[in-house]
């Protein structure tokens, strides 16, 4: 996200005075800080909804371990797999078609080291290169690094990577922490591929196309703005990548909570219903308020930066979005 911006706003505010006469400094209790994102911009839209998003769960219910036994991914709850594909199809930013598997996490970061596991193979006489071109989502190297697995390590920027043998290529597209619209770089045999999608919603950036690639991560907290619920999932063409994921998250938590799957599977409901039962005196929906939010924090970023003369801001091309059916700007949830 735009990372505590109102606080941003606030402090560069106290030092425009200075910064017009010294553009170069800032007083030395100002701070911006970029390294966390918490995505609570959304709040006031889910507060004037009521008891729409409102569920109400039992003391008896949701016990057992399995949600689905006869699904590959035996954790996942039904509810929330078909409200995945409906709003996929609804938006149209992925193909979520029913010969594709849903892998469901707790958040993406869960599913990304699930992802490692199952790209990676054990009989390779040394570890998988892991790569993603630069600038890349800062977590990357750590998640990567964090169980000192021998199956794979970080092997750092995809433009300067030369090693031959098998490698995974993360791409981020929307790019985090850039925003810009990103395709794989090393392109050699031998490579995975797992495509971070997160940010591919409309109130980021337009809708170009469903994208078809064969594992694509999404992200509960990036698309409805509830990080709380800790939700992600994966879309997965292979079947034994799928099961080898779903095998990770079985060892490391024994499934995803029920509660949080239902939480995610009525708000995703709820976003989905407003589009298709849309009528003409109906309110302002989910993805044209987060859009309209995102732009007009973008303004008052850029016009911030723009008086202040130390940062600058890259600039973004509008582009025709399926979704909306009018040519839109991108407007990034995180500030490079």
């Amino acid at each position: 996200m735009v990372v505590g911006f109102e606080k941003a706003v606030s402090a560069t505010k106290s030092v425009i005075s200075s910064a017009k006469k010294t553009p170069t400094t800032l007083s030395s209790d100002s701070v911006i800080n970029f390294a966390r994102g918490d995505p609570t911009i959304y709040e006031s839209y889910w507060r004037k909804l009521g008891d729409r998003c409102t569920m109400v769960i039992s003391g008896n219910d949701l016990m057992s371990y399995f949600s689905d036994p006869g699904n590959l991914c035996w954790f996942l709850m039904p509810e929330l797999d078909h409200a995945i594909r409906k709003l996929h199809c609804v938006v149209g930013n992925a193909v979520a078609d029913d010969d594709r598997f849903i892998v469901v996490g707790t958040g993406s970061t869960q599913l990304f080291q699930a992802l490692l596991y199952a790209l990676s193979s054990p009989d390779e006489p040394e570890p998988t290169s892991v790569v993603a071109a630069a600038p890349f989502y800062s977590s990357y190297p750590e998640e990567t690094e964090f169980l000192c697995s021998g199956l794979y390590k970080w092997a750092g920027d995809a433009y300067s990577f030369d090693k031959d043998g098998p490698y995974i290529e993360v791409v981020t597209s929307p790019n985090n922490p850039d925003g810009a619209i990103r395709e794989a770089v090393v392109n050699r045999e031998g490579g995975e591929l797992i495509h971070d999608l997160a940010y591919y919603w409309p109130q980021y950036t337009p809708i170009t196309g469903r994208a078809d690639y064969d594992v694509m991560l999404f992200t509960f907290s990036k698309a409805t703005g509830r990080a709380g619920s800790r939700i992600g999932w994966a879309i997965v063409k292979d079947k034994e990548t799928a099961t080898k994921m779903v095998k990770f998250i079985e060892l490391s938590s024994i499934g995803v909570s029920k509660e949080s799957q239902l939480r995610a599977a009525k708000i995703l409901g709820v976003i989905s219903d407003d589009y298709q039962n849309s009528g003409p005196n109906k309110e302002e929906k989910f993805f044209e308020y987060g859009q309209r939010l995102m732009s007009e924090r973008w303004e008052k970023l850029r016009e911030v930066v723009k008086r202040n003369g130390i940062f600058t801001l890259p600039q973004y091309s509008q582009d025709y979005c399926n979704f909306s059916g009018k040519y839109t700007d991108s407007n990034p949830g995180s500030a490079p």
